[in-house]
């Protein structure tokens, strides 16, 4: 089997029989983003050391029968206006380039609680204001289907990533189409929950009444898994209060 092409929920089955382990699927991955980001221009940052640190851990934990859920072990990434602690959150612009955040976005948090595997963090539209997903600073990732097209924006290095095994899953914005264009041009699945749902806390802003966060993956239930871990009340954005997932 593909390592890189395997569903969240087919990947966890893997785990929990013994077939695969997490070392091995993020290798795997971190094989093929370097092999292919330098021409697609999915990431904009890729953190290998921190992707192994968190795979062994999770190797580690399923092998001691502590199992988090089902992303534990699973290779995420996200789109690089998610603040992540320690590692750049460029916004997709160069005048963030040096820009570190000192804490963890919520979405990111729970990620890590849920025990996935951060793989890096995907290009996008400068601000993240932008159908088409060109980016002229970081590079403008091509339609996984067609390089002559491009591949949707404003989240297009999360919908490219997906879309070409360098991510089982990864989180993307919509503000106007963000997360629904890069699924829909790069034949993936997309989910723009509704604003309340998943906190907005640590996420770069482009519209505070219309912005929400989730996941572009490979199949519906693969984003139903992502959105479970991500979904819910968070008193660090108030809009979510009568979140009732």
């Amino acid at each position: 089997m593909d390592l890189c092409d395997l569903t969240i929920e087919k990947l966890g089955e893997a785990y929990r029989s013994g077939e695969l382990s997490p070392v091995e699927v993020v290798e795997a991955h971190l094989d093929r983003i370097v092999a292919k980001n330098p021409e697609t221009h999915d990431y904009i940052t890729v953190t290998a050391d921190r992707a192994r640190a968190d795979a062994r851990a999770a190797e580690t934990m399923l092998g001691a029968g502590n199992d988090l859920g089902p992303l534990h072990g699973v290779p995420i990434a996200l789109k690089d206006l998610v603040d992540t602690k320690g590692i750049p959150t460029t916004g997709g612009t160069r005048v963030w380039a040096d820009r570190v955040p000192e804490r963890d976005a919520t979405v990111a948090r729970r990620l890590a609680r849920a025990g996935s595997v951060l793989l890096g963090k995907t290009n996008l539209v400068e601000f993240a204001f932008g159908p088409y997903g060109l980016n002229p600073h970081y590079g403008t990732p091509p339609n996984p289907w067609n390089p002559e097209c491009v591949p949707g924006g404003s989240s297009s290095g999360s919908g490219g990533a997906v879309a070409r095994g360098m991510a089982m899953a990864a989180i993307g914005t919509d503000t106007g189409g963000s997360i629904r264009l890069p699924a829909s041009f790069c034949g993936i699945v997309g989910l723009k929950p509704t604003v309340h749902s998943v906190s907005r806390a640590g996420v770069i802003p482009l519209s505070w009444t219309l912005d929400s966060i989730g996941p572009l993956t490979r199949t519906v239930k693969d984003a139903a898994l992502v959105f479970d871990a991500i979904s819910g009340s968070d008193s660090e954005d108030p809009i979510t209060r009568n979140a009732t997932i």
